[in-house]
């Protein structure tokens, strides 16, 4: 539908990524929807023998020097499996956005390169306790000691806690410094001394290893800081646009796969002497469903063409978010609705994409924060814009009575 949108090279990844898709077993998403297995380690092996992770990398760490629009398309196709293998797949270009564009060389080499090669597994781990989506409530502390720093604190959600070889960790080094001058960031490894406290049972996004994790006097070596010491700001802003953008993407996917399914059932199931598509009831669903899942796409790969141009797309980015999982949440109710009860059963897939797709809307910070970054950005165009299009305000018919209803 959107190939127009994509060159060549764009195509011909995702494409690759697409029949990647086809070769999933089954079983593995099985096992991993019922807890049997808590890691995503097994599909990034498998997608890393095709050098499909981190494709805007460059080439010498096993990257494909590829774009944003480029591993949209992936994202999306990836995300007909669910979130839980999408969240697995976009992992390694999340925490290697910070290595890529922050790192050190001998970073890239030491962790990049090999969590590209499907070799190290990684995970990212922000979230705290009492912190949610205030990035600046950290309260995991860092302190210098010589060569080293010692981490102390908990971390929770962390998607692969379970058995991640590194994590990318964000902790205040510097309490008492103005909140985006007081967070640094660190590559720990889990043999430093990580601790695993709980593994959490989840609605969906199963199978993942989420946990939390404890640092106890976890002694980190200085070369593992990443960026400048108190500057995570930066980094996290940045990190920001992998982690929204790539989670509207593979919203849209599990929309369209749950779309497709209902679809297909409603040219077989029967009632009143007809299938179902040609009830209006269901059909206009079916319709509503369409243009939802054009209009988010048409977003999410709008955001990732600002990006991919340079250009700040900080407004784009957190409504490639919201608009991708919220639509995804609703095509796939409604492909359940168009199914009627079948439709919530194991014997179709919608339940568990159903499952999936609610932590969406509030993981990489919550919909409700994506409002708030949504409506600061439009304001500040608004004030940007003015004087340089028609003045609408003048073509009141009573100027003077709109003025006096702002007393």
């Amino acid at each position: 539908m959107f190939d127009f949108l994509l060159n060549e090279e764009e195509k011909a990844f995702r494409d690759e990524v697409r029949d990647f898709v086809k070769t999933v077993p089954s079983q593995l998403l099985w096992d991993m929807d019922a807890s049997k297995i808590e890691t995503g380690r097994p599909f990034l092996e498998m997608a890393a023998a095709r050098k499909l992770l981190g494709p805007r990398f460059p080439k010498e760490f096993g990257g494909r020097g590829l774009n944003w629009t480029a591993e949209v398309a992936a994202v999306e196709e990836v995300g007909v499996l669910g979130n839980s293998l999408s969240c697995a797949y976009v992992m390694p270009s999340i925490v290697g956005e910070a290595l890529n564009l922050f790192g050190t060389r001998e970073q890239k080499e030491k962790y990049l390169a090999p969590t590209l090669a499907g070799k190290l597994y990684s995970a990212e781990a922000l979230t705290e306790p009492r912190g949610g989506s205030d990035f600046f409530g950290a309260t995991t502390t860092a302190v210098q000691e010589g060569d080293d720093f010692i981490l102390n604190g908990e971390k929770r959600f962390v998607v692969g806690a379970q058995d991640s070889d590194w994590f990318l960790v964000y902790a205040k080094s510097a309490p008492q410094a103005p909140p985006h001058r007081s967070i640094s960031c660190f590559i720990v490894e889990r043999a430093f001394g990580v601790e695993v406290q709980n593994i959490y049972q989840l609605l969906g996004t199963r199978g993942g290893g989420t946990g939390r994790l404890v640092f106890k006097n976890v002694r980190v070596p200085k070369e593992n800081l990443v960026g400048e010491l108190h500057d995570a700001y930066t980094i996290f802003n940045r990190m920001m646009v992998p982690e929204r953008l790539l989670s509207g993407a593979g919203c849209v996917g599990a929309g369209r796969a749950a779309l497709e399914v209902a679809a297909r059932y409603s040219t077989r199931r029967k009632a009143f002497g007809q299938t179902i598509d040609k009830f209006q009831a269901v059909n206009f669903m079916v319709a509503d469903s369409a243009a939802l899942l054009d209009a988010a796409c048409s977003l999410v790969y709008t955001a990732a063409k600002k990006v991919d141009a340079g250009e700040d797309g900080r407004r784009l980015v957190s409504e490639a978010k919201k608009v991708g999982t919220e639509t995804g949440w609703q095509v796939i109710n409604n492909a359940m609705q168009i199914m009627g009860g079948i439709g919530y059963t194991t014997v179709y897939p919608v339940e568990r994409l159903l499952r999936d797709s609610r932590l969406a809307m509030i993981w990489t910070g919550t919909n409700q924060v994506m409002n708030m970054l949504v409506q600061h950005e439009y304001y500040k165009e608004i004030k940007q814009r003015e004087g340089l299009a028609r003045d609408i305000e003048g073509d009141a018919l009573n100027p003077d009575e709109v003025e006096k209803n702002y007393g």
